[in-house]
């Protein structure tokens, strides 16, 4: 059984996508469903099966949901001593060793993962470099590019 490390935030995020369609989208559906069964022959009423369909996706993502959250490890870092070191959860600030050029990023499950803002899969190339290192420790990620170092300049438990 694969389980999937999520943060605290991850794990709400997933719960409340959940009660959304669970409470809403799948009673919404079905109302749908009802509606376009009331025009008459199913065999060429668009409106139900586009209905249908959309149902069948709602229920895939409900039950992939309950499955990740299932086998879900939640884990809260701020519960964690600070050590330094970089761990799922922390957020790190991280200097390119050649352009001195910084940026920050959050470890987090690869359900959370948004590049946009600043969240990175714990299975992604730099997070794997990055993890059980420290402050003031240097990487080098392997990317499509070639080789860049990173200079580890701050590991926070947010």
């Amino acid at each position: 059984m694969i389980k999937y490390p999520m943060t605290v935030r991850g794990a709400k995020a997933l719960e409340e996508e959940h009660a959304h369609l669970t409470k809403v989208v799948r009673p919404k559906l079905s109302q749908d469903i009802g509606t376009a069964r009331e025009l008459g022959d199913l065999k060429e009423n668009a409106e139900y099966h586009a209905a249908r369909e959309q149902q069948g996706m709602v229920e895939a993502r409900i039950r992939d949901i309950e499955g990740r959250m299932q086998n879900a490890v939640i884990i809260d870092v701020t519960t964690i001593p600070h050590t330094g070191k970089v761990i799922f959860g922390t957020t790190v600030e991280i200097a390119n060793v050649e352009t001195d050029e910084s940026v920050t990023y959050q470890i987090v499950g690869e359900d959370e993962a948004d590049f946009k803002l600043g969240k990175i899969s714990v299975g992604s190339p730099l997070a794997r470099a990055l993890i059980a290192k420290e402050e003031g420790d240097v990487v080098a990620v392997k990317t499509p590019g070639g080789v860049i170092e990173y200079e580890i300049v701050e590991v926070r438990h947010i």
